[in-house]
C-alpha cells in the first residue's frame, strides 16, 4: 500500500473499532461506570495499571477494586486513613497485590492533596515522556515497598509504558465516539503515544509503520512519528485499528 492507501485503510479500521461495542470487553468498561472526573481518572489509572493478561480477568479484578472503594474512588483516595487501607480485603492480580494497591491509593492521595491531581502529575511542558516520568517520581514520594516500583512505567529506562499510554489515551482523546473520555485539556491528543504491545507491534511492523523489533520506548517514539504522518492532530486513534487488526482479525 502507498501512503494514501494505508491512511484510508487505517482510518476505516479505526472508525470501525472505535465504537460503543468496544467498551464491553475492554478494561475501559470500568471507568465508564462513573461520571465524575476524579472518580473516572482514579479508577481508570488502577484499571490500566493491572491491564495485562486475559481481558475478562482484568475487568473482574478492576471491578473488585471498585467494590473495595465502595464505588467512590475519589472520596476514598482523598479521605482515607491508615485503618481504611488496612481494612482492604485480600487482592491479587498477577503480580499486583493488596500491598501495591495500598501504595497506589496512598500515593494518589498525596498527588491530589499536594500536587493538584493526576492531570497535573502527567502534564509537563517538555512533553509526555517527561510527564510520565514526573508522575512516577511523584508517586514514589510516598513510602513504598521496592516491589511496587515495577508497576510504575519508566520511559527513562526505555519502558514502552504501554498501560500508561493506554490510560492517557482514555483521559485525553475526545469523547465524541463514546469510548475515550476527553477529560484532560492540558495534554493534547497530538502529544499522545500509541500503547505498544505484542499485537499492535506485530501489525505495525507488517504495515511498515515500525521497523524496531523490541517493543520499548524507542519503538513507541518511532511508531508515533509514523502515525503522526497519517493524522497529526489525533495519531493515537489508530490504536483502535492496530488493536482490532491484531486481536480480532489476526492480521
Amino acid at each position: 500500500m502507498n501512503h494514501s492507501e494505508l491512511q484510508d485503510f487505517l482510518n476505516a479500521k479505526a472508525a470501525h473499532y472505535e465504537s460503543l461495542s468496544f467498551i464491553e470487553d475492554d478494561p475501559i468498561k470500568i471507568p465508564h461506570l462513573f461520571s465524575a472526573k476524579e472518580d473516572i481518572e482514579i479508577i481508570a489509572l488502577l484499571a490500566a495499571t493491572i491491564a495485562w493478561g486475559n481481558r475478562k480477568s482484568i475487568i473482574k479484578s478492576a471491578t473488585k477494586i471498585a467494590e473495595f472503594l465502595d464505588y467512590q474512588p475519589a472520596q476514598f483516595v482523598k479521605e482515607h486513613c491508615d485503618s481504611d487501607l488496612k481494612a482492604l480485603p485480600h487482592f491479587v492480580h498477577r503480580t499486583f497485590m493488596r500491598e501495591d494497591l495500598q501504595f497506589f491509593l496512598q500515593a494518589m492521595q498525596n498527588i491530589y492533596l499536594t500536587k493538584g491531581g493526576l492531570e497535573n502529575a502527567f502534564y509537563h511542558k517538555e512533553g509526555l515522556k517527561q510527564g510520565i516520568e514526573q508522575w512516577r517520581n511523584w508517586m514514589l514520594e510516598t513510602p513504598h515497598a521496592k516491589r511496587s516500583e515495577k508497576h510504575l512505567a519508566n520511559p527513562a529506562k526505555n519502558s514502552a509504558a504501554k498501560r500508561i499510554n493506554m490510560y492517557l489515551r482514555w483521559m485525553v482523546r475526545p469523547a465524541s465516539k463514546g469510548v475515550d473520555f476527553g477529560l484532560w485539556k492540558k495534554i493534547k491528543p497530538s502529544d499522545l503515544y500509541c500503547p505498544l504491545d505484542v499485537h499492535s507491534g506485530r501489525v505495525a511492523r507488517k504495515l511498515a509503520l515500525l521497523t524496531r523489533q523490541a517493543n520499548d520506548w524507542k519503538a513507541a517514539e518511532e511508531l508515533r512519528l509514523a502515525l503522526v504522518s497519517l493524522d497529526e492532530s489525533d495519531p493515537v486513534k489508530y490504536d483502535f485499528a492496530l488493536f482490532g487488526l491484531g486481536v480480532y482479525e489476526k492480521f
